[in-house]
């Protein structure tokens, strides 16, 4: 049985939006941005941390070099969602660019650019924590939100190549 886990991320976000978007719209015209997209915020960063640790229980990430292969073997680069250039690598320390991401495209295609942050790149931090909460992530930049490139960085903790 087909479940949408099976499907590429870029197609399970699709199909969250075609539902999300015209709901998160209401709640905006309704009660306004101010008071509606912290609410959004705050569910989605709820889920992705649930999925985070259930995707834990089933395979560990304990190393930096877990994480490298997790990447490798499915997800959004393998499936040609994310380009990416490896700006660092090592035992203690991955780290890439997104240098395009198709998540940007498909939301500006849906007329909601503005809101896949939320939907997407709000989660990275959230579903890191609860897949491998022995290392550290670091994002400071996304293409979503304007910037060149999305800077991930995964470190090993308090490793030596970790930055002060």
């Amino acid at each position: 049985m087909t479940t949408a886990d099976d499907l590429p991320l870029l197609e399970r976000r699709r199909m969250e939006a075609a539902v999300l978007v015209p709901l998160i719209r209401a709640f905006q015209a309704e009660f306004g941005e101010d008071r509606t997209n912290p609410i959004v915020s705050r569910v989605i960063e709820e889920i992705a941390r649930s999925q985070g640790e259930a995707q834990r229980a089933q395979a560990s990430v304990n190393t930096v070099d877990d994480m490298r292969q997790r990447f490798g073997r499915g997800g959004p680069i393998s499936e040609g969602s994310l380009i990416v250039d490896v700006v660092e690598g090592g035992p203690d320390a991955w780290g890439f660019n997104v240098t395009t991401c198709k998540f940007v495209e498909m939301y500006n295609e849906m007329g909601a650019g503005d809101l896949g942050f939320f939907l997407s790149c709000n989660r990275d931090f959230a579903s890191f924590a609860g897949l491998a909460p022995g290392l550290d992530f670091d994002r400071t930049q996304t293409r979503m939100q304007g910037a060149p490139f999305c800077d991930f960085r995964y470190r090993t903790r308090d490793s030596e190549s970790a930055p002060a």
